[in-house]
């Protein structure tokens, strides 16, 4: 006898909520394997989880996976982020995202999944959450207005590379002001001319009281705004000046402050392309 599945609810679930291809969540995860456990994590992540932890769930749609080798790392800045310490750990991002409006259909799929993959030991603990929230979306601002790509193909179109960007307002009531000063002022002055094609605004939301012990609580629930880049060019071949002094233009807007500027590059899916460029 087949396994019970109760396929039966599968057509009434399809027929009803939200189905817009929006990316109205999201979320976005950076982690450090532990020293030694490169490859394996690696191969952990890419051949099990990046599927039966986050591709195979309702409502997240599209996913991709990021790697910051040495070189890249020792870019980042400030070097005392709230963040990451020291400010290079992180060297793994993985970027997801999920329909508007099933935020919680899709929470309480990805808390009993991952549940019932630590209970089948397919859950690889040699590693460290660094950043790890689901997140809502906010704005996204485009560099060539109607043209190109639009935020819901972002992580299917071949970019080559991403920045992540975190902000903290000073205060939970400058965050609205903070996030207007970004989508309307800061964010179109530094993406025209640039390799930047668009950027993504994301505000994180608490995770479940019955998340899995290893994630840590999100911390800046009400006072951090998550920006990605994606870029048309390698991300070393622009730092300086496109994505130097990010930190110093928040600063000056007098409504926050930047806690972490970090490069990436697409990982190679299938292979172990880059692991050994992580130390």
């Amino acid at each position: 006898m087949s396994e019970d599945t109760r396929s039966e609810l599968y057509a009434e679930l399809a027929a009803v909520g939200p189905y817009g291809t929006h990316p109205g969540h999201a979320l976005i995860t950076m982690v450090e394997p532990h020293p030694g456990h490169e490859y394996a994590y690696n191969r952990w992540y890419e051949d099990d989880h990046y599927y039966a932890g986050a591709m195979a769930m309702p409502w997240m749609y599209a996913g991709r996976r990021w790697v910051a080798t040495r070189d890249l790392q020792l870019l980042r800045y400030p070097e005392k982020s709230a963040i990451a310490q020291p400010v290079t750990a992180g060297c793994y991002l993985s970027t997801y995202w999920i329909t508007a409006g099933r935020y919680d259909d899709h929470m309480r799929w990805t808390v009993a999944i991952n549940k019932r993959l630590n209970r089948d030991a397919r859950v690889y603990h040699d590693r460290t959450h660094v950043l790890t929230a689901f997140q809502n979306h906010e704005a996204t601002v485009y560099r060539d207005g109607a043209a190109g790509p639009r935020d819901v193909h972002a992580l299917d179109h071949p970019y080559a590379g991403l920045v992540l960007q975190v902000v903290e307002a000073d205060s939970p009531g400058q965050r609205a002001p903070l996030l207007e000063w970004l989508r309307t002022r800061h964010l179109p002055k530094r993406l025209a001319g640039s390799p930047a094609a668009l950027v993504t605004v994301f505000s994180p939301t608490p995770l479940p009281r019955d998340r899995m012990t290893y994630v840590k609580q999100v911390e800046g629930v009400d006072t951090r705004l998550i920006l990605l880049w994606f870029l048309r060019t390698d991300p070393r071949e622009c730092w300086d000046p496109c994505f130097t002094g990010l930190d110093a233009a928040v600063t000056e807007s007098g409504l926050g402050r930047v806690e972490l500027v970090a490069p990436f590059v697409p990982t190679v899916p299938g292979t172990d392309t880059y692991v050994d460029r992580l130390r």
